[in-house]
């Protein structure tokens, strides 16, 4: 017998309906804060940053590629990290190919960020088989500007993070050994997502998200919460030609 609750056609209905009045209260809090967040103010961006990218040297405005919104995923890929990107951060990139071309033709550029040097992204790019464009801010002051990564001496002064850098847990340990670094250096990169607009050749930040907010979980991961069986607590993952099977 499955240990999960057994119950009747009826009772399973019944408990449907309730679930979806609150599935239904949160896509309305959820418009709500798809307006508070369409109205959030633009910042201007007075630095003229160099980001690395496979073409060359570019500015900011220059990686819009001609359109006039950029929405960026920041992958926890430091300088110091030698087997390649967090394998979460990964995950989710696996899937952003596919949205392209629609974001594409409704005036979005997508494309990803990580503070390893050009030439260490674009091998794993190829690695991994990705086409979106993926940009290095190594040598640049970009990311710990915009919240994306923290000095040493920003990271050790957030209680949690040095707790988990003096007490890590086993998956937190086996996540340092699959990026190839330390956590002293690995927990110093912020998983985010970071949009910019481009109006009157003025660039402006607009929005920034961080983990653990949902929106930065591996697209997947929406997929399992509609799935019989609950996911382990632990937030174990594999890059996708990893995998220990």
């Amino acid at each position: 017998m499955p240990e999960h609750r057994i119950g009747s056609r009826e009772e399973w209905q019944a408990a449907r309906e309730e679930l979806a009045r609150l599935e239904a209260e949160q896509a309305r809090r959820d418009e709500e804060i798809k307006t508070k967040r369409l109205d959030l103010p633009w910042v201007p961006v007075d630095t003229e940053y160099q980001f690395g990218t496979a073409e060359g040297t570019k500015t900011l405005a220059e990686l819009f590629d001609g359109r006039s919104q950029l929405l960026a995923y920041n992958i926890m890929f430091g300088p110091d990290y030698t087997l390649g990107a967090c394998p979460g951060c990964t995950g989710l990139a696996d899937a952003l190919d596919g949205t392209l071309v629609h974001l594409n033709h409704r005036d979005v550029t997508l494309i990803c960020l990580s503070r390893a040097p050009i030439e260490r992204l674009t091998a794993y790019k190829q690695r991994m088989g990705w086409q979106f464009p993926y940009v290095s801010t190594y040598g640049t002051d970009f990311a710990f500007d915009f919240g994306l990564a923290m000095t040493e001496q920003q990271a050790q002064q957030i209680p949690e993070v040095k707790e988990m850098t003096d007490n890590p847990p086993g998956w937190l340990q086996e996540w340092s050994h699959q990026i190839g670094a330390g956590l002293k250096d690995g927990l110093r990169e912020n998983p985010s997502w970071i949009a910019f607009a481009l109006q009157d050749r003025t660039v402006y930040h607009t929005y920034t998200v961080s983990a653990p907010d949902p929106f930065v979980a591996p697209y997947f991961s929406s997929l399992l919460d509609r799935t019989p069986k609950a996911q382990p607590a632990e937030p174990r993952s594999w890059r996708k030609d990893e995998y220990p099977d």
